[in-house]
């Protein structure tokens, strides 16, 4: 009978000893402290502290990715940007991709003005949060390969608005010639 005795006991202390968490002490919004010299219970923020998600809300796009652009980038973006982004946006970058075709929001064509006057880091932005219907890419597609692929974008727009003008002048001869037979 003691054994059970002391079950008895221990069972009436484990229960006794609960405290809900609801019934926990805490301060209410902006209610006075004790604990603090100040007397407030809402600490100030620390200087540099950035909202979770709010990283460089405030800073306009960059121009430019944070690196050198080379033929290797460009390479590397071209072949993201046709696995990531060319089924909405299709190979030319027009919006209209294969499931476009098949009944997904068309996005808006890489070549319109808007879009062409906006800086680089505009396509790493919206590549990295999301818009519209385009949801975030952060997780599958890494940050260097993210600005690889806007550096393609900027390619793939001056490619589809290239005048004789932009090409060099050892070249353009070439150009004229095979453009005139």
């Amino acid at each position: 009978m003691p054994g059970k005795s002391l079950l008895l006991l221990g069972l009436l202390v484990a229960t006794a000893c609960r405290q809900a968490m609801e019934d926990q002490p805490r301060y209410e919004p902006f209610e006075a402290s004790t604990f603090f010299g100040d007397g407030r219970s809402a600490r100030p923020l620390i200087p540099g502290t950035v909202a979770r998600g709010h990283l460089d809300d405030a800073a306009p796009p960059a121009d430019a990715p944070p690196f050198t652009v080379t033929l290797q980038v460009l390479d590397r973006g071209q072949e993201r940007y046709d696995i990531f982004c060319s089924p909405c946006h299709d190979r030319v970058g027009t919006g209209d991709g294969m499931v476009v075709r098949r009944g997904y929001t068309r996005p808006p064509s890489l070549h319109l003005d808007r879009l062409r006057e906006a800086p680089a880091g505009h396509f790493f932005e919206v590549m990295t949060k999301g818009f519209g219907a385009m949801p975030s890419y952060a997780v599958q597609v890494p940050q260097r390969d993210r600005w690889a692929i806007a550096a393609y974008i900027r390619a793939l727009q001056r490619s589809q608005h290239a005048a004789l003008a932009d090409v060099p002048a050892d070249t353009r001869g070439t150009l004229e010639r095979e453009g005139g037979e």
